[in-house]
């Protein structure tokens, strides 16, 4: 493992920093994670790592096994599209919240949002567009102003990041995706919580069906 930076961290940080790079791929799905090799890395002590290799097993992931050490946790198609049918009801609440509580200044962020992603749609940069979109969802969740539902996503969303992208290379699913993120931030603006809610629970329903039937 390389060293990441030359700092020392807080535990605090070191949990941040771990986290974030076995969400962004620098780490991948079932490569072990070896104390002394970390500590080294993020010039911190084993106790530190293992304070943070606690916590992330206890968000799913790590995995850790006696005898055996830590490793980044592998989740399956399966679970991946388990942790979209929970979103479909978390988000669709978080939606409605939005809807109810959205200001001009959160509605005009929204708008911009959808019309950054219809140029990356438009323009075909696949990759740019699934980011923005991520972006929106988040947006949407600050809007809500829900601290548990909040929590409770950023969780199932940080497992199931190796999925996000393959879902929208899927023929025809940009076109759809486009016009549900329109219908979502459309009923947002216009202060309709059932309809936001609706808009939600479609557009990841849909999702959900896609990943299933991606092999």
């Amino acid at each position: 493992m390389n060293t990441i930076g030359q700092e020392k961290l807080t535990e605090d940080e070191c949990y941040a920093r771990l986290r974030e790079l076995i969400i962004n791929g620098t780490y991948l799905p079932n490569q072990h994670l070896i104390e002394n090799d970390l500590a080294s890395a993020f010039h911190v002590n084993r106790v530190s790592i293992r304070t943070a290799l606690a916590r992330l097993e206890h968000e799913g992931l790590v995995e850790r096994e006696r005898y055996r050490g830590a490793r980044v946790r592998l989740v399956t198609q399966e679970e991946a599209v388990e942790i979209l049918e929970t979103r479909v009801a978390l988000e669709g609440m978080i939606a409605r919240h939005a809807a109810n509580r959205a200001t001009d200044e959160d509605i005009s962020e929204l708008r911009q949002i959808v019309a950054t992603m219809k140029k990356y749609y438009e323009g075909n940069d696949l990759l740019k567009y699934s980011e923005t979109n991520s972006a929106l969802h988040k947006k949407i969740v600050k809007i809500a102003k829900h601290p548990t539902a909040s929590r409770l996503l950023e969780m199932l969303n940080s497992q199931n990041v190796r999925f996000q992208f393959r879902t929208i290379l899927a023929p025809g699913r940009p076109e759809r995706s486009f016009s549900e993120h329109s219908a979502i931030v459309e009923a947002i603006a216009n202060k309709d919580g059932e309809a936001a809610e609706t808009a939600m629970r479609l557009h990841l329903s849909h999702v959900t069906d896609t990943l299933r039937q991606i092999t």
